[in-house]
């Protein structure tokens, strides 16, 4: 497998809006930045907060972890996620995952809160796993709850061992860290060696003390305050739900950034 050119991801991730210039307002990222910094359970993904985090230093984070414009005047119109950070992150990513698949027969947990964007990469990630020697794990599958903030019985459901969230007859986007604990509740002692998630998924497996990496959008700070607070891993920057053939790219440089750590 060839590693694509950092050049090339770079220009891919502008071109699809994967990073660069991206469709997240900045009206929404500065709502969400001063809601999280407010404690609003939705967006604080699962986790709890060591330090206060104003919105200040949230949007100061977010600069530097993300790539957002830095300047608290600036409150309407286009925001930015810096597709170098993007690409260093998926690098960091790619050594925690390399690290932990070394282990023969890690058992490793997939999920994701975005069953029509990030779903194609947690695929990705699933399989190399297994053709890496590790054991996916399906925990609570088929355990029904209901979703505090808009009333509604989800349940877990996993298709090719990611799990999701499915309301009736489809997968939906979750930000629900209910989830996460059951599946952790369910597996008591035996927690997994690597979690690699998105939302609340990823943030409550980060708060469970559990090695995870995950993926957030520029208006999901909670993440990146949670790697910042050493809970979580990695976090990669990026759009989270373009078109999920715009992610192929982004994909096949992770893996085989992955592959490459581990001579595969």
């Amino acid at each position: 497998m060839t590693l694509p050119s950092r050049d090339e991801l770079r220009d891919h991730l502008i071109q699809t809006r994967i990073a660069g210039e991206v469709a997240t307002s900045r009206e929404n990222n500065l709502d969400h930045y001063a809601s999280l910094a407010n404690r609003e359970p939705y967006l604080m993904l699962g986790l709890t907060l060591s330090q206060d985090w104003a919105f200040p230093e949230i949007l100061a984070l977010m600069a530097k972890a993300a790539g957002v414009v830095a300047d608290p005047e600036h409150r309407f119109g286009q925001d930015t996620i810096d597709p170098e950070r993007t690409i260093d992150a998926l690098d960091m990513m790619a050594g925690v995952v390399a690290g932990a698949l070394a282990v023969p027969g890690a058992r490793v947990l997939v999920a994701t809160g975005h069953p029509t964007g990030l779903l194609t990469v947690h695929l990705a990630l699933a399989r190399l796993a297994v053709e890496l020697g590790a054991t996916l794990i399906t925990p609570a599958e088929g355990w029904k709850y209901t979703n505090h903030y808009f009333g509604r019985t989800r349940t877990i459901r996993y298709l090719d061992s990611v799990a999701m969230v499915s309301d009736k007859g489809a997968f939906t986007h979750s930000h629900d860290a209910d989830p996460m604990r059951e599946m952790l509740a369910e597996l008591g002692d035996a927690p997994p060696d690597l979690v690699i998630a998105d939302h609340g998924w990823a943030g409550a497996a980060g708060e469970a003390g559990v090695l995870t990496v995950g993926f957030a959008d520029s208006n999901d700070p909670a993440l990146f305050v949670g790697e910042a607070e050493g809970k979580l891993a990695a976090v990669v920057p990026l759009d989270d739900n373009v078109l999920p053939r715009h992610y192929a790219p982004l994909t096949e440089y992770l893996v085989t950034r992955v592959t490459h750590a581990l001579g595969a």
